[in-house]
């Protein structure tokens, strides 16, 4: 019963999500083939919120739902993975014409093809999780 809030946020992102047509194939297809700025403006809307808001955070020692103070740590940057994994992604996209983030949105409406694309995130998590420690990824 205290996950209630989180549960209703959910929906209620995912009814934002789907009315901004932000799950629709249509929308994706055009962001790819640069026919519309529709998806990069949210897109773009998206980072520039998110450098916000970790700013607020950052500057008011904001807590967690737990309580508990954020910690950020200066990452060594390895472009070689980003670009890697940026690709994958990307890739992954283009060919299921959908963002992984709405999978279950999509799910709760109704396209039954992406059950197909769950149990594959899930196994290439998994899968990742085996390789990671390899030479590659550091």
């Amino acid at each position: 019963m205290k996950y209630i809030k989180f549960i209703v946020l959910g929906m209620f992102f995912g009814i934002i999500l789907s009315k901004a047509e932000i799950i629709s194939w249509y929308r994706i297809h055009e962001m790819f083939r640069f026919e519309s700025f529709h998806m990069f403006g949210v897109i773009g809307s998206a980072v520039v919120v998110g450098i916000i808001s970790i700013q607020i955070i950052k500057r008011t020692k904001a807590k967690n739902s737990l309580g508990e103070e954020f910690h950020y740590t200066d990452k060594k940057m390895s472009i070689k993975k980003y670009l890697l994994g940026g690709s994958i992604f990307g890739l992954g996209w283009a060919m299921i014409g959908a963002c992984p983030g709405p999978m279950f949105i999509l799910l709760g409406k109704g396209v039954a093809s992406i059950v197909i694309v769950i149990l594959s995130a899930i196994l290439g998590t998994f899968i990742y999780g085996l390789v990671k420690n390899y030479r590659i990824f550091k």
